[in-house]
């Protein structure tokens, strides 16, 4: 089959598989997507194959067993064959001579899309910048697309799955920087089975000794085992009288979440109660069904219930949960969802991916996505941005909702002033005070999961004070804090005219190249672009015959240099491409 793809040879001529494991990606991607374009991915696979032709991994294999191993990944989650082609070229622009230009004339603008936003920037341009630059680069392109995002997750995993051929050190850093943004990532997007592969990984990487402990429990646990038979025996009696087709699945947790219940609870080892999961064969109300028989059988646990059907988590995720007291007077864990209901639980975005139109639909409804597309904008300090990007990413998070039915994700310490500005700018800067739960709180309360919040916001046309100073002692996100601080350095508001930030009706210099350093990040930014590091402009301004950086400011700002001009020769210099080779035969 794939004798057009890969080179005819013996078994003794393909020692590392690449023919069988090609032969998977392909036979898993028809079972697994309807529509699959065969031609396209054994083209993609032959220039990637050939461009990557002579380079090895650290561990020793060649280099085209990476991109084949996370088109794997992304064919076993259902993925669409642009999506799998673009992960087979994925490091073609990045480590070898083929340019993003000669790609999009080989595969077209969308496949190009999403290369381009998984490419890494290049550290000899951008320096110490060129981690945090690369994620704004990717999340600029995920709002364009989100499948980019997909892609680096999956090249993570299968980066992750063999970093013991990294070093020490460079296996902490990958963690570390694994655990603070991608897994994140993957929680927005719902990517579950890819979280938690990731996690466990992180943890054996950073914790080896916890990790151990974990497995020996996990391994030796039979009581477990034993107490969800019992439950299942019931569960199946009690829903073949009331008619309910249900699968009943039993879910370990898996490492990384026992070890998160026991930084919970520092004083207890290990935990793993039982826990199962009912998927419905069914209309939905046959889960509020089920969740009765399952109240019915046991007695359940106050306070646990919550029904993320009626109201869905942020990254698509619907269930009901419930704890009670199972068959052995010991708490049990039940999640009833629907079958459609379980894809998405388990495969999140992934899950809808496949169908354009559904791509689209379920791409606008990540609020969280567009969140960070606003902020990031502002964001011109590269150390500033990733710091902000941790901190809004940060695992501990609730869902807080507003009166007129709208819900919002937001860091544990949120205060209503965050919850303004992550309506709007002009929501926050309006604020004059907040209703929690019915109740009026100062500004400075910290939300708590599941707070009813009616923000209370002045007329614009009647003119309003803005935001207080003291606001930036409180708000957490990072969105917030660089509204605030914009109001106050006159960027933004009713003030920010060119006369307040005069000195004796003249604009003072200092303002006057700050002006001009904005316009031109205002330029890359329309052009999907960071400023990340200044050497490349300083070579540039050094060439345009401008003596510093200040110099080539003043001139954006006085005119005599257009900004988008300006930017435009930034980019081509920074991304200046070889001239194009002929692709080796095959």
């Amino acid at each position: 089959m794939l004798r057009s793809i890969l080179n005819r040879s013996t078994p003794d001529d393909d020692p590392w598989g690449l023919r069988a494991r090609v032969d998977e990606l392909e036979t898993t991607h028809k079972g697994k997507h309807p529509a699959p374009v065969v031609p396209l991915l054994r083209k993609a696979y032959r220039i990637a194959e050939q461009m990557h032709r002579g380079q090895n991994r650290k561990s020793g294999e060649p280099y085209i067993t990476h991109p084949i191993a996370v088109a794997q990944i992304l064919a076993d989650l259902g993925l669409d064959t642009t999506t799998i082609a673009a992960a087979l070229l994925h490091d073609t622009v990045e480590d070898t001579s083929y340019t993003l230009q000669r790609l999009r004339d080989d595969f077209g603008g969308e496949v190009a899309l999403l290369v381009d936003g998984v490419t890494k920037l290049d550290k000899v341009y951008f320096g110490e910048a060129a981690e945090a630059e690369t994620f704004r680069k990717l999340i600029v392109a995920a709002g364009r697309d989100v499948r980019v995002m997909v892609i680096k997750l999956a090249d993570r995993l299968h980066n992750m799955r063999t970093i013991g051929a990294k070093s020490p050190a460079s296996q902490k850093r990958i963690a570390e920087a694994t655990r603070d943004v991608l897994i994140p990532l993957a929680d927005r997007l719902g990517l579950y089975v890819i979280k938690r592969e990731l996690e466990d990984i992180v943890l054996s990487t950073v914790d080896t000794d916890v990790h151990k402990e974990i497995d020996d429990y996990l391994n030796g646990n039979t009581d477990r085992a034993r107490q969800v038979g019992r439950a299942v025996v019931q569960l199946r009696e009690s829903f073949k009288a009331a008619k309910i087709d249900a699968e009943i699945i039993d879910r370990p947790r898996h490492h990384y979440s026992v070890y998160r219940e026991m930084a919970i609870n520092p004083r207890r080892g290990p935990q793993d109660p039982p826990r199962v999961v009912l998927v419905i064969d069914g209309p939905v109300t046959d889960c509020y069904a089920a969740l009765g028989e399952v109240h019915r059988l046991w007695r359940p646990l106050p306070g646990r219930f919550k029904d993320f059907i009626a109201t869905p988590k942020f990254n698509l995720y619907q269930s009901l949960h419930t704890s009670v007291i199972g068959p052995e007077d010991e708490p049990m864990d039940v999640l009833i969802r629907s079958m459609a209901m379980h894809q998405t639980a388990e495969l999140g975005i992934a899950a809808h991916l496949a169908r354009e139109s559904s791509r689209k639909n379920k791409s606008a409804e990540l609020t969280w996505l567009h969140r960070l597309l606003d902020w990031q904008s502002d964001a011109i300090d590269p150390s500033r941005f990733l710091e902000s990007l941790r901190c809004d990413l940060a695992d501990e998070q609730i869902l807080v909702f507003t009166t007129n039915g709208g819900q919002h994700i937001l860091p544990i310490g949120a205060t209503p002033v965050d919850l303004a500005y992550c309506i709007s700018a002009s929501d926050g800067d309006r604020l004059i005070g907040a209703y929690i739960n019915g109740h009026l709180a100062p500004l400075a309360d910290q939300l708590s999961e599941g707070d009813l919040v009616e923000p209370i916001t002045a007329d614009a046309a009647s003119g309003y004070p803005g935001p207080s100073k003291e606001w930036l002692l409180s708000a957490k996100t990072p969105q917030a804090q660089l509204l605030i601080s914009q109001w106050f350095a006159g960027y933004r508001g009713p003030h920010a005219t060119e006369s307040a930030r005069t000195v004796g009706g003249q604009r003072t210099l200092t303002d006057r190249i700050e002006a001009g350093h904005l316009a031109v990040n205002a330029a890359l930014r329309r052009r999907d672009r960071g400023l990340a590091s200044t050497e490349p402009l300083l070579r540039l301004a050094l060439d345009l015959g401008y003596p510093d950086l200040d110099a080539l400011y003043l001139a954006v700002y006085d005119k005599k240099l257009d900004a988008g001009e300006l930017a435009d020769k930034l980019i081509a210099s920074v991304d200046r491409e070889p001239e194009p080779e002929t692709l080796p035969s095959h």
